[in-house]
């Protein structure tokens, strides 16, 4: 191998910069080296490679997806997942996993959601850096995806998403900036789309300017399966890998773009050696002999799958399930259960644990009825009316309904957010005749709920819960697990209330992010918006007092602190999250938003504080002018609470900021050269000219605020105001007034 400086490139060289084939890669010099999915589970195929999850694959332990895994907002079990991952990739033969997605749920009709973590930049990277640090720790590398603003499957391979300057810092990017700044991914996979116009893998700004030279990215950038379409602009903005190979003819169209000017040798080179050096950390930390313990990886699935269910609602004490009761098992998710997404992330599961099953065997009076079906076959009146005779016999109806997989998969994104309308139909019938029906949600994506949430006293939301979800969603009926999930995403009233409901997906290949940035929660506390139930909303089987807010302003954030206390009669975990604002604020920011939050568990009777930095980075904002991230000298207001609606206590603190002190040009305004002291006094005689000091130039003649209106007069255009003033051209001035 050459160095980035030497001589011309290779055609060994070339071809490093391509797959070998659909998931591999090799060349002269290398350790050949696999690529795969997923981010919860291994899906190596053995037969026919494809990308979208048709052909088979080795079993492996399906973990909760992202949709999952997000609702425990526990970084600890987001490593522990992503060490066994790290674990079976070994086992496999598997050197980089392709994960973890962390593009934000900008709309809920997202096709992708379910492999996505949340609507929020820091819970979802927060609990991205720990999964890829947990599967690092094994020494199989990550790639995280798909760099950047790929949040809608609708004409994605060309579409491009146009996001204004402070949105795509602020939001879109600022998790894959917590990721590789605190977790140092091996590999980043750049996206499909364009962003604002340029293709992800072709632009030299995200890839090289940003997430080198801002974020100190030192592995390889690999391209998603299929994205590049020109090889030459890839590798000259910093792509290193295309995927999947080979390719011979685009390696000759590298040689002879150096042959004839158009491509920096030292570019080719230098990815490469990137190539080079990732095939050589993937054999140096090889473990040929190396195994999985399948039973042990199961019970973690559940354990996992039981810390990410969300109790939405339980009025009366519904839940959990008396030992002795008589329960209803109805819905076909209970028999046939829809644990992961479809498309390139489907895992070939070492095991299934079905719902009703595991029901029976904790319960002992159990009656089951499908209750409806997702293929179309049987009669919808037939299976209602069964299920409804089986609910009114039963002391207890445990009801499980959502999305089936043909209604929500990569590669389309969904039209509605609405539940099928066979289920609401079996959800109205069944509640109609008992009144202790409890509703268990099973999709990848958010459903509205505004139709049934007061027609049950109770609801669980599942998410998607991977191969062992059956047994955890059975452990919280029961009561064997106190539920301890969050939501990690809004439940609107209706679609038409989503942020993205006017922009998304978009049309003729471009993809406007409208909502700037109001994504999420931020949207509907900034517009006032009742929602269903809230981001970071979750109850327990205890209950929990959150009091005593304290905070302390240092060089790296502020430091809130906070005392909880289980108040109820069983043990149980309760996150406090914490939302800054800055009343007053110079420039425009949501009303609050989440900047840190810490989790606790707790005996009945027991306090302790939660503590967690919010840190600077995410108190700043990015100053467009200034091209930098600046820290606004102000009052942050921090309120800390169980939700972003449920807020238990708020305090002050004061934050020196930065000064920030743009270049004086032409297009500087008044008001701008205004707010510096120093240049307001040398201003002075300057304004009293051209306002007129009072009569018919004053304010008070014109009705109006003077000094507010002239603030916006950019500094290029004073002579022309001043010279009208004074019956002269520009031209015509005097030389000092100029």
């Amino acid at each position: 191998m050459t160095s980035d400086a030497g001589p011309e490139p290779s055609l060994q060289d070339a071809a490093l910069t391509s797959g070998a084939s659909f998931w591999t890669v090799e060349g002269e010099g290398i350790a050949p080296f696999w690529l795969t999915d997923g981010p919860h589970g291994i899906r190596k195929q053995v037969g026919s490679p494809d990308h979208l999850g048709l052909g088979a694959s080795e079993p492996a332990t399906c973990f909760p997806p992202a949709v999952g895994l997000a609702q425990s907002w526990d970084p600890g079990l987001a490593a522990e997942v992503g060490a066994a991952l790290g674990r079976e990739a070994q086992a496999l033969g598997v050197g980089v996993l392709l994960g973890p997605g962390v593009n934000l749920k900008r709309d809920p009709r997202g096709g992708r959601n379910f492999e996505y973590l949340s609507e929020d930049p820091v819970l979802t990277g927060t609990l991205a850096a720990a999964w890829v640090r947990g599967v690092q720790s094994e020494g199989v590398g990550t790639a995280l995806k798909h760099f950047a603003g790929n949040e809608a499957e609708h004409d994605r391979m060309r579409a491009s998403s146009d996001v204004d300057e402070r949105p795509l810092r602020e939001v879109y990017l600022r998790a894959f900036q917590r990721v590789v700044e605190d977790a140092r991914p091996w590999t980043v996979m750049s996206a499909y789309n364009k962003v604002n116009g340029v293709p992800a893998s072709e632009d030299p700004w995200l890839l090289t300017e940003v997430l080198r030279g801002e974020w100190g990215f030192e592995g390889a950038v690999v391209s998603d399966w299929g994205a590049v379409a020109d090889r030459v602009a890839a590798v000259a903005a910093g792509l290193d890998l295309q995927m999947p190979g080979p390719d011979p003819d685009g390696d000759a169209g590298l040689l002879a773009a150096v042959a004839e000017g158009r491509l920096d040798p030292a570019a080719l080179r230098r990815a490469a050696r990137r190539v080079a050096e990732l095939a050589a950390r993937v054999a140096a930390s090889r473990r040929p002999d190396a195994a999985f313990d399948v039973d042990g990886h199961h019970e973690l699935a559940r354990r996992v799958a039981a810390g990410c269910v969300v109790l939405l609602k339980n009025d009366g004490g519904v839940l959990p399930l008396a030992p002795a009761s008589s329960v209803a098992v109805i819905g076909e998710f209970a028999e046939l259960p829809r644990y992961q997404g479809g498309g390139s992330s489907h895992v070939t599961p070492t095991r299934v644990d079905v719902p009703l099953e595991e029901l029976r065997s904790r319960l002992g009076d159990v009656r089951a009825a499908r209750g409806f079906s997702t293929d179309g076959t049987g009669d919808a009146d037939a299976l209602r009316a069964e299920a409804v005779e089986v609910a009114r016999a039963a002391q207890v109806a445990v009801l499980f309904v959502g999305l089936a997989a043909r209604q929500e998969s990569e590669g389309f994104d969904r039209e509605s957010i609405e539940l099928p309308a066979d289920q609401l139909d079996l959800v109205r019938a069944v509640a109609a005749v008992q009144p202790r029906t409890v509703l268990v949600l099973s999709s990848g994506g958010v459903v509205r709920l505004a139709p049934v949430v007061d027609l049950v006293p109770a609801i669980l939301d599942g998410a998607l819960l991977g191969q062992a979800g059956g047994a955890a969603l059975a452990d919280v009926l029961v009561g064997a697990v106190n539920p301890s999930g969050k939501l990690a995403e809004t439940v609107p009233q209706r679609l038409q209330d989503v942020p993205a409901y006017l922009d998304f997906p978009g049309e003729f290949s471009r993809h406007r992010y409208g909502e700037g940035l109001h994504v999420g929660h931020r949207w509907y506390d900034a517009r006032g918006i009742d929602v269903t139930f809230p981001f970071g909303h979750g109850l327990s089987y205890t209950t929990f007092d959150v009091s005593g807010l304290a905070l302390t302003a240092a060089d790296e954030g502020i430091t809130a602190t906070i005392t909880v206390t289980n108040t109820g009669d069983r043990a149980g975990r309760e996150v406090v999250q914490f939302y800054v604002g800055v009343p007053g604020s110079a420039v425009q920011r949501p009303v609050r938003q989440l900047a840190g939050f810490a989790g606790v568990t707790l005996a009945p009777g027991e306090s302790r504080q939660a503590t967690a930095l919010l840190r600077r980075a995410d108190l700043a904002y990015w100053h467009p002018k200034a091209q930098r991230w600046v820290l606004e000298p102000a009052g942050y207001e921090v309120s800390a609470g169980v939700s972003s609606r449920d807020l238990r206590a708020t305090a002050t603190v004061r934050v020196e900021g930065d000064d920030v002190r743009l270049p004086v040009t032409a297009e500087t305004t008044l008001g701008e050269l205004m707010a510096d002291p120093e240049a307001a006094a040398a201003m002075a005689p300057m304004l009293g000219a051209l306002t007129g000091g009072s009569g018919v130039g004053s304010g008070e003649a014109l009705g109006t605020d003077m000094a507010r209106m002239i603030a916006s007069i950019p500094l290029g255009r004073l002579d022309a105001l001043r010279g009208a003033r004074e019956g002269k051209r520009p031209a015509d001035a005097p030389e000092d007034a100029r």
